[in-house]
């Protein structure tokens, strides 16, 4: 099928090329950056590249929006398609009635691969799972048909079960990440390598995946020894930032374990 990609960002640079390894043709790529646009075009084969929105005479099968989630009510009410053809955007926190005043006899959905992406690192689709809801059951079908092209776990899932996947992903990928940056900002500081961490990180995640993450909790807090916790507090005295993480989610584990409150006062 012909595919528009309107984004050229994180989630466009890897669903691009894997949807023409699929056997679909990207026709354009739209940014309102055109290079950002060129950049993307020129990694596919005979993609266009455009910072426009009259897409009206160009046959399209499919508009996938992939931009950041402030800017996908914008981008709906400015395209201008051709009628039939389906529009769905790969957001994880936006609901599928963003679409609902459509100017066009469009139908539309959501096709959300529930990954993080970042354009140097490569990622294998076939195991990342795909989220679809769409206005129809004709609808659905078809991204169903298409993300079974890319992945071997695709599921129906609504606008709130969706959000709520999206939260529970923020914490355990984009949390866990900026940790990590605490953790490394903190040895860097003190002339020691993350790389001794690694071991420990790739440990925890195994164990996290092979278990309930709730049973392999380790640690001070769970353990409630407060004369730890005092003494890592009173080293990140002076960094305010690694301070209120440590102490907030100390708080929440001592909590969490039923180990009492106000501990670490």
């Amino acid at each position: 099928m012909n595919i528009l990609m309107i984004g050229a960002g994180n989630v466009a640079w890897h669903l691009a090329p894997a949807l023409e390894k699929a056997g679909h043709h990207i026709s354009i790529v739209y940014s309102r950056q055109l290079e950002n646009a060129q950049l993307l075009a020129q990694q596919l084969n005979n993609a266009l590249a455009t910072d426009q929105t009259d897409f009206r005479d160009v046959g399209a099968d499919l508009a996938l929006i992939a931009i950041k989630d402030d800017a996908i009510a914008t981008i709906v009410k400015q395209l201008q398609l051709p009628n039939h053809t389906v529009i769905a955007h790969t957001s994880g926190n936006t609901p599928l009635q963003i679409f609902e005043h459509l100017p066009g006899n469009n139908d539309f959905g959501v096709f959300y691969p529930l990954q993080t992406f970042s354009k140097q690192k490569l990622v294998d689709f076939s195991s990342i799972p795909f989220c679809i809801e769409a206005l129809n059951s004709s609808t659905e079908t078809f991204l169903f048909d298409l993300a079974g092209q890319l992945s071997n776990s695709i599921h129906s899932v609504n606008s709130y079960q969706r959000k709520i996947l999206h939260v529970a992903a923020v914490i355990a990928c984009n949390f866990t990440n900026h940790l990590f940056a605490q953790s490394d900002h903190i040895l860097q500081k003190e002339g020691l390598s993350f790389d001794l961490l690694k071991p420990l990180i790739q440990e925890t995640v195994e164990k996290a995946m092979k278990n309930a993450p709730h049973k392999t909790q380790t640690g001070p807090a769970v353990r409630n020894d407060t004369r730890v916790i005092q003494d890592h507090l009173k080293y990140l005295k002076n960094n305010p930032s690694a301070y209120q993480v440590y102490e907030t989610i100390t708080e929440s584990i001592l909590l969490w374990y039923g180990s009492g409150e106000n501990l670490i006062d």
